[in-house]
């Protein structure tokens, strides 16, 4: 075998084709691997732009081995390994292309195909230069030739769909500077080491050799035998009385951080945790020959081993003020504040600072994280803003100044108080952040009442609790009837408000309140040791003005808790952030789907009319002609700019796959609500507890429930559910029951050993809305159907039964078909259940 580094550009330039073989799995990168991906390709890009000297990022290796090759056609690569990345840069490429397309460059978008995507003078599959596994080539080639349903609901079409929002939301200023810069990385600076084998060598065992090492040396196992090999004389004692108890307080995982922090701290902010040995070596090497400048350095990693350890561990940081914000931050959860944090303490010890001066910055700290959350600011580059900020500090304030300014800047985007007040009070709080962090917030929110016996929350199990419930009876609409605006129904007035912070409130008795009408709910929350609890109890209804009213008042809560930025307004002329995760929310739309401006609305925190308006005047944001009135149709005000030669949009829907009725109502199985548009986007869906199985299986009481309700709704569907029920049972399987009014079942398969739990669900019945659930969001995170071709095959079973139409677009969610199906289908249904114990059987067989 051989070696050589080589730019993306070079390694696929040429009459040659990359195929991915059979024994590889499909392509199966996801969101995050993708995010870090474009994080490294946005550095180099703003180094670029910046003037910097840009050295080439290092991506992986790619094993090749040479496949056959025919007189005048294509050289062949069989790629053993690496087709992950090789995939990952071609898709990015592809969006590229139709990104420059659309920006009216089709100069640069022809020279990105050619240059990169085929072979331009090779007909049938010679023409592509990566050709990957079969059950991916329909929707690469789909991209690549820049068909309709490019862009689908596997992993192939996300990857593609999030270069696209990638590209459409990257510039600022200057975007066709811009745009080359990206094109110039792409191709230039991403660098790889292209290892081919020789002609006769085992190339599946060579796969297999290297899917199958063993675990390597962490960065702070190689620091660690560089520093002490510098260290012949001393090394011995310093290991004693300096590294190994760093390294038993702290741990591996924490260590290697420690280590990665103290470049960061140090101001080499850039650093990646892949490259900390090399830095560390690099800053190191100076010293080799000095044992004493040797020690110094290992004994102040110790220190800022025992600082770094009282923001993991609070409790071991001796002042009041300090160990407060630190638990704070701890309960908040994550590393983001890790550097500014070290950084703090760090000048406490010097002298340079206050311990109360260092709470009043993490203050803010802790302010920036949760208004940002609240206001759902994106993510992007937030690691990136804390890793600056130890270097990028003014020195010459008090810390807690100089944090506040420097988070203050505009590009770091914190909330001003009128920003916060507004995502109050139209926001859905329930999809921001993890469960924790909402949990938090209503947690301090609750705590500013100072009550005279304040509840101990470690010890209390309380949950988010919606008081307009998520699923409500007919009792609530009519409610909130007497509240709709002109052309808005009940519905759509409560999908806007259910999820808004002024709807939420925390409790242990969240089955008990269910979704029972106001009064039933007000005598429970009435003994709630709440505060926030009791005033809601205090109300006479519960509707849009009472929420609204409740918004406002935690709003004055929130902003005296937290405090904003300096200024405290929003800059003028700056664009709202919504509109941003409005086309965030588009791009992430598989082709052959459509939403409402109602489900855009409710998402963003908007109102159906604006969301229209802004895509009136904006048409060639990606994606917007897949937003549809609530009937499914096309807007009559919709229409693309003047001079378009684009087809009408319901002429575009139905070459992506959208089906119409005769009526042009688009079909509604093919509809993504906002719940999917926010998993679509990445973003923490929490579903009811009864959507989800409890623990104990098999509740006889549980089960008594659900077969009373499926009698009283839907009787003639009965007999077949429960003949379905039955044999999955005796296929090995057992039933599971949620717990709210209409009792779910889910039929659970343990398809894992004592060592390797693996439980897992193809379905959920309910039996009050009449729906049976097919959840692949769930299913794609479990073997063997985390594999896009087994859901495929699930999807494509299922479809064949009459009644049951599951668009290939929801691969990743949890579309339903109606629980009537069974009625006369409950024998094919059954045949589907069995395919998917067998499958699940020889998974585990082959997992061992």
């Amino acid at each position: 075998m051989r070696a050589q580094e080589i730019t993306f550009l070079k390694l696929v330039q040429g009459d040659k084709q990359f195929q991915v073989p059979l024994y590889q799995r499909t392509y199966s990168w996801g969101r995050e691997q993708l995010k870090r991906l474009w994080e490294d390709v946005g550095e180099l890009v703003d180094q670029h732009l910046s003037g910097e000297p840009t050295a080439p990022h290092f991506l992986g290796s790619v094993v090749l081995a040479p496949g056959q090759i025919q007189a005048g056609g294509v050289q062949r690569w069989l790629v053993v390994d690496g087709q992950q990345r090789l995939t990952t840069l071609m898709l990015a490429f592809n969006a590229l292309r139709d990104h420059l397309k659309e920006s009216g460059d089709s100069r640069a978008a022809d020279r990105v195909h050619r240059q990169v995507l085929v072979n331009e003078f090779h007909e049938g599959f010679d023409h592509y230069r990566l050709l990957p596994t079969q059950a991916d080539r329909e929707a690469y080639t789909a991209c690549v030739q820049s068909r309709a349903e490019a862009g689908g609901g596997d992993n192939i079409g996300a990857a593609y769909r999030f270069f696209r929002g990638a590209l459409a939301e990257g510039q600022e200023t200057d975007a066709q500077r811009w745009v080359e810069t990206v094109e110039t990385v792409l191709k230039d600076l991403l660098s790889i080491v292209e290892i081919t084998a020789e002609p006769g060598d085992n190339v599946y065992r060579i796969f297999e050799s290297i899917n199958n090492t063993g675990v390597g040396l962490s960065q702070s196992d190689l620091l660690r035998n560089y520093v002490f090999m510098l260290l012949p004389k001393r090394g011995e004692r310093v290991y004693q009385e300096l590294w190994l108890p760093m390294q038993q307080t702290l741990g591996p995982k924490n260590l290697e951080l420690l280590v990665w922090l103290d470049l960061v701290v140090r101001g080499h902010h850039k650093t990646k945790q892949s490259e900390i040995y090399r830095e560390q070596q690099k800053r190191l090497q100076p010293l080799t020959g000095d044992e004493d400048a040797l020690q110094r350095e290992v004994a102040q990693l110790a220190e800022r081993g025992r600082r770094f350890l009282r923001i993991v561990e609070p409790a071991r940081e001796p002042s009041a003020a300090l160990r407060t914000v630190l638990e704070r931050l701890a309960a908040w959860g994550g590393q983001t504040h890790y550097p500014l944090a070290l950084h703090l303490l760090d000048l406490v010890e010097a002298g340079s600072t206050t311990p109360e001066d260092a709470a009043e910055a993490l203050l803010y700290v802790e302010s920036y994280l949760v208004r940002r959350l609240i206001c759902q600011t994106p993510t992007t580059n937030l690691n990136r803003i804390f890793m600056e900020a130890p270097k990028e500090l003014e020195t010459d304030r008090p810390a807690a100044e100089a944090v506040r300014r420097f988070l203050s800047g505009r590009r770091r985007r914190w909330p001003s108080d009128e920003e916060l007040r507004q995502a109050i009070r139209s926001k859905p709080f329930y999809w921001s952040g993890r469960p924790t962090q909402r949990g938090y917030i209503l947690r301090r929110l609750e705590e500013s009442y100072r009550s005279t016996e304040p509840v101990d929350f470690d010890k209390a199990s309380l949950s988010v609790e919606h008081v307009l419930p998520q699923r409500p009876a007919q009792a609530w609409f009519d409610l909130l009837a007497d509240e709709t605006e002109e052309n808005q129904s009940p519905q759509e007035l409560h999908d806007l408000l259910v999820h808004t912070l002024g709807n939420l409130t925390l409790t242990g008795d969240n089955s008990k309140l269910s979704n029972h009408p106001f009064q039933r709910k007000q005598q429970i929350l009435e003994s709630s040791a709440l505060r926030m609890n009791l005033e809601i109890a205090s109300s006479e209804r519960w509707g849009k003005a009472e929420i609204m009213d409740r918004a406002d008042r935690l709003s004055e809560r929130a902003t005296e808790l937290w405090p904003g930025p300096i200024g405290g307004v929003q800059p003028a002329g700056e664009e709202w952030p919504g509109w941003a995760e409005l086309r965030a929310a588009l791009v992430a739309m598989p082709s052959g789907t459509w939403t409402t401006y109602g489900d855009v609305a409710e998402l963003i925190g908007s109102h159906p009319v604006p969301v229209g308006t802004f895509l009136g005047s904006n048409p060639t944001v990606i994606g917007a002609y897949r937003v549809l009135t609530s009937e499914g149709k096309v807007s009559g005000a919709f229409r693309w700019e003047e001079g378009s030669d684009r087809q009408p949009p319901h002429e575009l829907l139905k070459g992506e796959g959208l089906r119409f009725d005769p009526s042009g109502r688009a079909h509604r199985s093919q509809r993504l609500t906002a719940a999917e548009l926010a998993t679509l986007l990445g973003k923490d869906v929490s579903q009811p507890v009864s959507r989800d199985p409890l623990p104990d299986s098999e509740n006889p009481e549980a089960a008594e429930r659900f077969r009373n309700q499926l009698q009283e709704h839907y009787p003639e569907a009965s007999s077949g559910v429960q003949s379905a029920l039955d044999f999955w049972r005796g296929q090995g399987g057992y039933l599971n029951y949620g717990q709210y009014d209409e009792t779910s079942c889910f039929p659970m398969l343990d398809a894992g050993t004592s060592r390797l739990p693996h439980l897992m669900w193809p379905v959920a019945i309910y039996p009050v809305s009449g729906t049976v659930e097919v959840v692949f969001q769930y299913l794609k995170d479990r073997s063997p159907f985390d594999d896009t071709e087994q859901r495929r095959e699930l999807l494509h079973r299922l479809n064949k039964i009459d009644g049951i139409e599951l668009p290939e677009a929801k691969l990743e969610l949890r579309p339903s078909f109606p629980v009537s199906v069974l009625a006369e289908h409950s024998d094919e249904f059954c045949e589907v259940l069995d395919w998917f114990v067998g499958v699940a059987a020889l998974d585990l067989a082959r997992r061992g």
